[in-house]
């Protein structure tokens, strides 16, 4: 093994195991979701490109992998030399298939995410054909209604995106409480959140249970919820979103869907009601940067050593 692929797979060690368990144990990205949300993603897209140029420099003989590093590094903006016609010419036929290893690596996430996004986009399709028969829209709520006992609020989001009201909702929320948890399922669909859950799942399928996969797949449908809860917050009281979610935390939705209530309500209702002091998006900023200020020394001095 070459010097030349220990900063991608630094990278991917970092990105895929060391600061997802930091993640996990620290109190501030529940308390800034948006940021959490930011910083997921990010290591998620460092983990992929980290690990397919890692599987590209060990598959690759020495000679084109230096090469191939030597590519890189001109191509940087402050690089003096040529980005690419000098360096290209020590590609060789038979590095062809380390090269599709590795573009392979690059490509499955988005595949996999392309297929999730079609087959919900199909569930949500025949979801509102049947909301269509069985609901009515409500120009009052600007939701769509539907008969049912259990108090349920729920969004259908996408192109054609809507929320959904049941009878029970209407009997069990006040004015105040309906319209919190509205502004609530608003917020998903302003936000886009399905594409992050989407994103979430579609992962799980790409990667083995490492753990940046396990805890994306169960942070980031967390943190969407906290995130559309501050934005309602900005337009209702604590009291009356914390009580509009406990009132419908039994309501059951489709899975693809998104959800006032659900299983993560308590713990939602208790962020909301007993909000933590402190600065948590400083405090993330600072973690994120103390991480590349450790992990860049270790990349630049691998990158330096002559091949």
């Amino acid at each position: 093994m070459n010097h030349h692929v220990v900063p991608p797979l630094v990278l991917a060690l970092a990105a895929g195991a060391v600061l997802p368990v930091g993640m996990s144990r620290s109190h501030w990205p529940h308390q800034a979701p948006r940021l959490a949300l930011a910083t997921w993603s990010a290591l998620a897209a460092v983990f992929i490109a980290a690990s397919s140029c890692a599987a590209l420099l060990l598959l690759l003989p020495y000679r084109s992998s230096v090469h191939l590093s030597d590519l890189a590094e001109a191509c940087l903006p402050w690089a003096a030399q040529a980005c690419v016609a000098p360096h290209l010419a020590g590609v060789r036929p038979t590095d062809l298939p380390a090269i599709a290893v590795a573009l392979a690596l690059l490509l499955l996430p988005a595949a996999l995410f392309l297929r999730e996004a079609i087959r919900t986009r199909r569930l949500r399709v025949r979801h509102t054909e049947l909301l269509n028969l069985v609901g009515r829209w409500e120009p009052a709520l600007d939701a769509t209604l539907f008969e049912h006992k259990t108090p349920a609020i729920y969004c259908v989001p996408g192109r054609s995106s809507q929320v959904v009201v049941s009878t029970g909702a209407l009997r069990a929320l006040t004015v105040v409480q309906l319209d919190a948890a509205l502004r609530h399922e608003r917020a998903h669909i302003a936000g886009r959140h399905h594409l992050l859950t989407v994103a979430a799942q579609s992962l799980s399928h790409s990667f083995p249970p490492i753990p940046l996969i396990r805890r994306i797949t169960s942070e980031v449908p967390l943190l969407v919820e906290m995130t559309a809860d501050d934005r309602a917050l900005r337009a209702c009281s604590r009291e009356a979103l914390a009580t509009a979610l406990y009132s419908v935390a039994t309501g059951r939705a489709p899975q693809w869907t998104m959800s006032a209530g659900g299983p993560s309500a308590v713990l939602r209702v208790r962020r909301i009601l007993t909000p933590e002091s402190g600065r948590p998006v400083l405090l993330g900023l600072l973690t994120s940067a103390a991480v590349i200020c450790a992990v860049t020394p270790i990349a630049l001095a691998c990158c330096l050593i002559q091949g």
